[in-house]
């Protein structure tokens, strides 16, 4: 998303990011380059209030929790921010709102100026239309089996899951299914929403979306890659597993990647490895490093060793960017 700011800020846009301390040093150096070649791009930072609401300082994200305390106490803090944002809104006297998903009473804030507010989506058109459809027709609720698979309806190509293969809010009434209710319902009453995807890869689920949503959309990216054109440095690092990828034959090459969330265990990273080294098929597997667990790293060097060896994988530590 802060790639996505400083796209616009590279079109001529005035950008101001608004986020805590924690989260801007991890992309501050950037954004003074930026603004010291002559685009407009600032931050706003707000004091994260992590005492109050029982945090360690410096946990400011959901990438540093682990646990679901954690998660419900950043979402507290977050909300307690709710009144200082708007009162910045006000200062700014913006011309647009590009918001996260998750905050949903920013439709509201964009109301009370009297501008568009755009809902940024970070994944895809086609993941986005499946769990609209499951919402609306909820396929998996005439299931007699978790084991029995039902088609997603409604969509252009035919996809199958099982009930078990539904995030569990949409499975059991939670707190968190009211709150994606309000993201969903904002969603509807934005001007519109951002993808950070392209239409070429996805133009039947754009398409899809726009109709089904009832909003327009943009499709922004690869956000990264152009944001990075120039910078060919960034490059030199990948040149290894860059060659190694374009050495496989087009659609042959397994991309595995569970984003900067998910924390798998060790037993499961154990069982990942091997099903993809039995898999029979090349593949990228990216993999954030877990501090706290010197056995599970060990074991990823050893298996990352081996895979090079046999030229069968190739394993990217934290963050693989688009190319």
């Amino acid at each position: 998303m802060v790639d996505t700011a400083r796209l616009f800020a590279k079109h001529g846009s005035s950008v101001t990011i608004i986020t805590t301390p924690a989260n801007a040093s991890t992309f501050q150096k950037a954004i003074d380059t930026d603004f010291s070649c002559g685009y407009n791009i600032t931050t706003q930072v707000l004091p994260f209030p992590a005492a109050q609401v029982g945090l360690p300082d410096g946990v400011e994200s959901m990438k540093d929790c682990t646990s679901q305390e954690m998660i419900d106490k950043i979402n507290h803090g977050i909300s307690l921010l709710k009144d200082q944002i708007e009162l910045l809104f006000q200062d700014l006297k913006p011309d647009c709102l590009v918001t996260d998903m998750l905050y949903p009473w920013t439709v509201e804030s964009a109301a009370k100026l009297g501008i568009p507010r755009l809902y940024y989506y970070c994944s895809s058109y086609f993941s986005t239309c499946t769990n609209l459809s499951i919402r609306k027709h909820k396929p998996h609720e005439r299931m007699v089996s978790d084991a029995h698979k039902f088609t997603i309806p409604g969509i252009p190509h035919r996809i199958e899951m099982t009930p078990l293969q539904v995030p569990e809010w949409e499975r059991t009434k939670s707190f968190l299914t009211d709150y994606l209710d309000a993201v969903y319902e904002s969603e509807r009453r934005s001007y519109g929403a951002v993808f950070n995807n392209f239409h070429e890869l996805e133009g039947d689920y754009v398409q899809l979306y726009r109709s089904t949503v009832g909003i327009k959309s943009w499709s922004v990216g690869p956000v990264s890659a152009w944001v990075k054109r120039g910078h060919r440095e960034d490059l030199a690092e990948e040149s290894e597993w860059i060659n190694w990828l374009n050495s496989k034959e087009n659609e042959s090459v397994l991309y595995v990647s569970f984003g900067s969330l998910v924390r798998p265990s060790n037993a499961q990273l154990v069982e990942l490895a091997h099903g993809l080294e039995h898999s029979g098929h090349n593949f990228i597997w990216v993999i954030r490093k877990n501090d706290g667990c010197q056995n599970e790293y060990s074991f990823l060097q050893e298996f990352e060793e081996k895979i090079k060896e046999s030229k069968k994988g190739y394993i990217i530590w934290n963050w693989a960017r688009s190319c």
